[in-house]
């Protein structure tokens, strides 16, 4: 066999080995799991198996060149109307002028989530498919009621298609994240936690993920609209949220980049943001392209920046706990990096340490995935081994090496299950609006502070501004972060008593039963209770069990002792006892459910209906009187639980046209 056969075969050969590395990795991309690689590698991949594809003229039926995305198994997968194509990219502005043209265009953010596609007919949504692999996608329509940005019903009466992106935010994902305590139940991003929640079952948990549907373009609709923008201007009006979107052409598109780059870069895109994208103004025009593979020719161009990278020596590795993970960070030299000065990067685990090839000491290569989150790619000129801490850094319990049974990834664990860092979900629901109303703690910047040795018990985050001139030191934290940060603090020292008691973590005390609790006893006559060990199975909604998890938390020394320093540094605003036991909805029981329109949003209805002596239940039992849902034919689990048990569904308008506003 000749050289140049040879260097075919091997050519054949690294394109077969490129289809199974980049397909397994879309894999688990895009069904949720961990990431196998990161985007900064499956570029360079994906760029080497095109080129190789392109010079050998051989190429495999599941190339991903060729593929748009996941091609999901399993039932309820219906025929897209309009096949859902992917769009060409590059790295290069020059490409995007080219293609524009003299041609008007229009530049929008090309968001990392998951690409759904709804479908509305006679005013009403009746279809919501996910992309899948473009042909053929999951019917989730049944998530309806659980997903935000997107309007059930709409004036306009004809056929209309949408297509748009369903993400998660950068705030609600390290927040959901914080909340699972097992590392394999972690997800490495806001995209997997967003393709995560879309394949649950529940809707009520998905309606906590806080998925929200932002809208980038009408794909179909029976008015003729042929401008892009207008097209777009009128899924606003209808109720869509929509992506930011500018006009421009190929002369303004430069400087028109250069502000939305600006803009991920300077934290100001608190959703996941992968790339831009422009497309023709024209609609007609941008509708008469061909499709080759699985791009429409003229449906828009993706622009994908370009990683810069920098190298940097490692100064030392910092472990930080979270819940029941100590994850190592690589602190390094600070270097420049697109703009802002980087020294700190997630390693994520030891396996991926072992990977990289981490040493005593070393020089880390370090990009910014997605213009934002620092990461290290790479390694070189290591030395010596690292090293594993034997203690935790919050408590200074043994830790100890966990090794997953399904992934094999080595993580380090704290082995106290009393440590601070695991009460995530408890500092959450102490500062959360419910509780004590604490604006600029979230779940990560306590768990910072809990490993920097300034929060261990929930008193402390009162004495924070002992520690204010190293808070302001630290990344992310400036000066009028910090000020507002101890306003909020400060302010929280006046609360209300069911606030606080919310706030306590008490179990199977949540506002409803702190309400029942302070509207029978008062304040005052909580607390000479739990100091006389009396009980509170006497109070209407509380019963035995209740009254036994509250005498038991009590008599815990550690919730005892906390909950007296804790009343040391606030004023507890009592209120008067609430007295609606002869209100017009006394002795009824709702389940509120779905979006509202006349009550500004749940919370309020269900003030409504306690101020008039009704109750309000979480979940559907034999004891609810009246469902509440605006969708009455909806194939929710509520609406099939009531339906299973007789209890009448409603509408809004129904109980006000029953119960009056």
């Amino acid at each position: 066999m000749n050289e140049n056969l040879q260097n075919l075969d091997s050519k054949k050969e690294r394109i077969i080995e490129l289809t199974k590395a980049l397909n397994d990795a879309s894999s688990a991309y895009y069904g949720g799991r961990e990431e196998i690689i990161s985007n900064f590698e499956w570029d360079s991949m994906f760029d080497e198996l095109l080129a190789l594809e392109k010079e050998t003229s051989f190429s495999l039926p599941d190339s991903p060149t060729k593929n748009t995305g996941s091609d999901e198994g399993g039932s309820n997968r219906d025929a897209h109307e309009f096949p859902a194509l992917s769009l060409a990219k590059t790295k290069k502005i020059s490409e995007l002028q080219d293609w524009a043209g003299n041609r008007d265009i229009y530049l929008s953010y090309k968001l990392d989530g998951l690409t759904l596609v709804l479908t509305y007919d006679n005013g009403s949504l009746v279809r919501i498919l996910t992309r899948g692999n473009g042909i053929v996608g999951k019917n989730i329509t049944f998530l309806k009621d659980s997903i935000s940005g997107f309007p059930l019903n709409i004036n306009y009466k004809g056929h209309m298609v949408v297509r748009g992106e369903a993400t998660i935010s950068y705030t609600d994902f390290e927040y959901i994240n914080a909340l699972f305590e097992d590392e394999d139940d972690k997800f490495a991003n806001p995209r997997n936690l967003a393709s995560g929640t879309l394949s649950l079952d529940d809707p009520d948990k998905v309606r906590e993920r806080r998925v929200c549907f932002n809208a980038f373009t009408l794909v179909h609709i029976d008015d003729d609209i042929k401008d892009w923008g207008e097209r777009m201007d009128f899924l606003k009006k209808s109720g869509f949220v929509t992506v930011e979107y500018t006009r421009c052409n190929s002369e303004t598109l430069p400087a028109m980049i250069e502000e939305y780059t600006r803009k991920v870069e300077n934290g100001v895109m608190d959703i996941p943001v992968d790339g831009l994208v422009i497309c023709y103004a024209d609609n007609d025009y941008a509708m008469s392209g061909s499709v080759t593979g699985h791009h429409a020719t003229r449906a828009g161009l993706a622009f994908k920046w370009a990683d810069v990278s920098a190298f940097s020596k490692l100064r030392y590795i910092e472990w930080s706990c979270a819940a029941s993970t100590i994850s190592p960070v690589a602190v390094f030299e600070s270097v420049e990096l697109e703009g802002t000065n980087v020294s700190r990067a997630s390693l994520c685990n030891i396996s991926e340490m072992e990977r990289l090839g981490i040493g005593d000491e070393c020089t880390v290569e370090v990009i910014k995935a997605n213009k934002i989150i620092p990461k290290c790619i790479s390694v070189r000129d290591s030395s010596g081994h690292f090293t594993v801490p034997d203690t935790c850094p919050v408590c200074g319990s043994p830790t100890r090496i966990v090794v997953s049974p399904r992934s094999g990834t080595k993580t380090l664990q704290c082995i106290n299950p009393d440590c601070s860092a695991k009460q995530g979900k408890k500092f959450t629901r102490f500062v959360s609006k419910s509780g004590m109303d604490i604006d600029g703690l979230s779940v990560q910047t306590m768990l910072k502070f809990m490993n920097m040795g300034f929060i261990r018990e929930f008193d402390d985050i009162y004495d924070l501004k002992a520690h204010s001139d190293r808070i302001r030191e630290l990344d992310g934290f400036g000066d009028k972060s910090v000020d507002n940060m101890l306003g909020s603090i400060e302010k929280s020292r006046q609360v209300k008593a069911v606030n606080f008691i919310y706030a306590l973590c008490i179990p199977m005390i949540g506002s409803d039963a702190g309400k029942k609790l302070v509207g029978s006893l008062g304040f005052d006559g909580f607390i000479e209770r739990l100091e006389t060990g009396t009980g509170f199975d006497d109070i209407d909604g509380i019963g035995p069990e209740r009254s036994t998890q509250i005498t038991t938390w009590y008599h815990d020394d550690r919730n005892r002792d906390m909950l007296r320093r804790l009343l040391d540094k606030v004023e507890i605003l009592e209120g008067n006892p609430v007295d609606n036991a002869g209100g017009s909805l006394n002795g009824l029981t709702f389940v509120i459910t779905g979006d509202v329109h006349t009550f500004r949003n749940r919370d309020e209805f269900k003030a409504y209906v306690e101020s008039r002596g009704g109750k309000v239940a979480g979940s559907v039992s034999g004891k609810t009187t009246f469902l509440v849902n605006n969708d009455v034919d909806s194939m929710s689990s509520k609406n099939k639980k009531a339906k299973e048990l007789g209890v009448p569904i409603i509408s809004e308008d129904e109980f006000i046209d029953r119960f009056g506003k």
